[in-house]
């Protein structure tokens, strides 16, 4: 029997390698001659670049740069088994959980990190680049990261802005001829799954803001001034981009990448293409997949869903096995052919994801158990004979 494992992460406890490996080592500790392939998978946020990195072979780069608010870290970036296309996650340069809670403030922090990153890799001659937009700290319209690659913006004395996202408040002109030419050179895949526009009530800073510490009082003024902002920059260049799907993901760095020709694309759809993963779940007889939590909310984008669509296609059966089972999970029983929980009773979220390992090794024993005994039955149906 063939099992390909394709999860996204519990995020908080589990990457989506560690619950590809917890679970492999449960199926064939009671089906030893499975043969069980594991491709994490991500959507762009957190986990992409070592999904991406795993699966294709590639290697991990370390590197000094920027973080949210403007300090040196150590971070790194990915380079594909092609040795030609680089990874970036936002989360690992100027990710939310790099900000302490009591520090989030939008108006502070910084994507110059980002593009700091983009052209070291460029330097070295890489151009086409994966770039994961979930989990950012910012909300600057992509005005450092811009900045970062040469692009000039200036305030009413004619002087260079900080690159924090108080700035776009009072950047008066920009100028896009000073974008450093490497750059001009250079492809940008961008997995997201965020389709709002860059402003407005579904726009960055209203539907994103407040997480990332705007309180309520300044979302309105936040948001004029990324109106602003934008208009100037489309009055400069001749794009107009900040009303498309996606120019709002990551606080604006999608309109940004927008400017400079990325293209934006579902992070599952991207992580799935990269990995090959519809040509390895056509030769399984069973994919498992899973998530922190799945509820009816997994069905609009998620990974989970995304594994079983290409399954379906492929017409092989799917189980799902998450961390909880929340609010309209009966939903997912049209996609899956079974959906399990880690929880084995009454527990707290906190005692879930302390024991989060334990709890889906044991999960994924009893999953493993029913499989095992589906392959004896369909030896036993096999070797019935009808003389």
């Amino acid at each position: 029997m063939k099992i390909v494992v394709a999860p996204d992460s519990f995020k908080g406890s589990l990457t989506a390698l560690q619950v590809g490996k917890i679970i492999q080592e449960a199926l064939v500790t009671e089906m030893p001659d499975a043969q069980v392939e594991i491709i994490p998978m991500a959507d762009g946020g957190e986990g992409t670049l070592e999904t991406l990195v795993f699966a294709t072979n590639g290697k991990r780069l370390p590197i000094k740069s920027y973080g949210p608010f403007m300090e040196e870290v150590n971070t790194e970036y990915g380079l594909l088994g092609d040795k030609r296309t680089v990874v970036i996650e936002i989360a690992a340069i100027a990710g939310l959980p790099m900000v302490p809670e009591d520090q989030r403030n939008p108006i502070n922090t910084t994507t110059f990190g980002i593009g700091d990153v983009i052209l070291t890799a460029a330097n070295m001659g890489y151009r086409d680049f994966i770039v994961g937009l979930g989990g950012s700290s910012t909300n600057d319209g992509g005005l450092g990261m811009l900045q970062a690659l040469g692009v000039q913006f200036l305030d009413e004395n004619n002087k260079e802005v900080s690159p924090v996202g108080s700035s776009i408040f009072s950047v008066k002109n920009v100028n896009f001829k000073t974008l450093h030419p490497i750059i001009r050179e250079c492809r940008f895949l961008i997995a997201s799954d965020v389709d709002s526009p860059l402003c407005g009530e579904e726009g960055a800073t209203y539907v994103f803001g407040p997480q990332k510490g705007i309180t309520e009082d300044r979302l309105e003024g936040y948001d004029q001034a990324m109106k602003k902002y934008a208009s100037l920059i489309e009055t400069h260049t001749g794009l107009r981009t900040q009303s498309k799907p996606g120019a709002g993901a990551a606080g604006g760095l999608g309109f940004a990448f927008m400017l400079l020709n990325g293209k934006i694309e579902s992070g599952s759809k991207i992580v799935a293409e990269a990995t090959k993963l519809q040509s390895k779940i056509k030769e399984a007889d069973f994919v498992i997949t899973g998530e922190g939590q799945s509820d009816y909310q997994t069905l609009f984008g998620k990974v989970p869903s995304y594994v079983a669509k290409l399954a379906n296609e492929e017409e092989v059966k799917t189980i799902l096995l998450s961390g909880s089972l929340g609010k309209g999970y009966e939903a997912l029983y049209d996609y899956f052919m079974s959906c399990h929980s880690i929880a084995t009773g009454p527990m707290s979220l906190k005692e879930c994801m302390e024991n989060a390992d334990s709890l889906l090794s044991n999960e994924a024993r009893n999953i493993a158990q029913l499989l095992r005994e589906i392959s004896e039955e369909r030896v036993r149906t096999k070797n019935i004979s009808f003389n």
